[in-house]
């Protein structure tokens, strides 16, 4: 029979390989990378974003190792996964967001404007009778008699308002049911947006319009942010973007979700009404024109 001592040897033999394919396998799935899920199955709005996010982890296996991308379990607004994020639990370690002075205050910023900064050209969704109207506003003053909508904890709600803009915030879902029923007068949109949203919800809602002839423009870098305490991952996707950024496939991204809106958007035609945007960092890399969409080369 086996001794007492042969046995210890087998049982603590027995605990060592199990920790080693243990840690083999959690090895093998390297970091976990969390990303906000979208509250609707519908929301198609960040799907650019997450190829950005896969595609500069897939650029950076060999200098980092491999990687499980996944959305996280709960659906969730951006006042929401910005609270998770900060909290630096596993819900969620990388949101996407306009930047504030708040905001990199409190987070990781990673400074590369992930839509080349379109999202500052907003052309908006309205009730088709409030064409008319908005063919008045020439200028800022024009734009403040007016009410704006806009999602509940969107970062442009303190802009329009530090501007002196009226804004009336709700649900997401909900924005397009009131733009509709003319709950506020504009519903202002990046040029990448405007048109996807109004193929999705124009059915639902039959007197919902593409604003014709207006364009608001402000500086509005999107960036991923990072927990305070997770530098080690945005170093990572950084680097995988800066990849990205010397291989074309981050212009390629770009073109994907933007180059048919961009048209459509007929930007030329359009009347420009520029607003400040009081709450961007002194950081931000304005005077880098390889970050930028300039809608002169479109």
């Amino acid at each position: 029979m086996p001794t007492t001592g042969f046995l210890k040897l087998r049982l603590r033999a027995m605990v060592l390989f199990v920790m080693f394919f243990s840690s083999l396998s959690a090895f093998s799935a390297g970091v976990k990378v969390v990303y906000p899920a979208n509250q609707t199955a519908s929301d198609t709005r960040f799907n650019d974003l997450i190829e950005i996010l896969d595609t500069a982890l897939k650029a950076t296996v060999a200098e980092f190792g491999p990687y499980e991308l996944a959305p996280s379990k709960d659906g969730m607004n951006e006042a929401r996964y910005l609270v998770e994020l900060q909290k630096g639990e596993e819900s969620v370690n990388v949101v996407w967001s306009s930047t504030s002075v708040d905001k990199e205050k409190d987070f990781l910023p990673l400074r590369i404007p992930l839509r080349k900064g379109i999202l500052g050209y907003r052309i908006a969704l309205i009730a088709k009778d409030k064409q008319a109207l908005i063919d008045q506003v020439k200028t800022l003053d024009d734009l403040k008699k007016l009410k704006i909508g806009q999602g509940l904890g969107w970062g442009d709600v303190k802009l329009y308002e530090s501007n002196g803009l009226t804004v009336v915030t709700s649900q997401y879902d909900n924005l397009f049911k009131m733009t509709d029923g003319g709950r506020f007068d504009l519903f202002p949109r990046g040029i990448s947006e405007a048109f996807n949203e109004y193929d999705t919800y124009s059915k639902s809602n039959p007197n919902l319009s593409i604003e014709k002839n207006l364009l608001i423009y402000y500086p509005w870098p999107y960036y991923f942010f990072f927990n305070k305490n997770d530098a080690k991952l945005k170093d990572r996707i950084e680097a995988g973007i800066r990849k990205m950024m010397k291989d074309g496939s981050f212009d390629a991204i770009f073109k994907k979700y933007n180059g048919a809106a961009i048209e459509k958007a007929d930007l030329k035609h359009r009347r420009i009404i520029k607003i400040d945007n009081k709450l961007l960092p002194k950081e931000t890399p304005l005077n880098d024109a390889s970050l930028w969409f300039d809608p002169k080369k479109y």
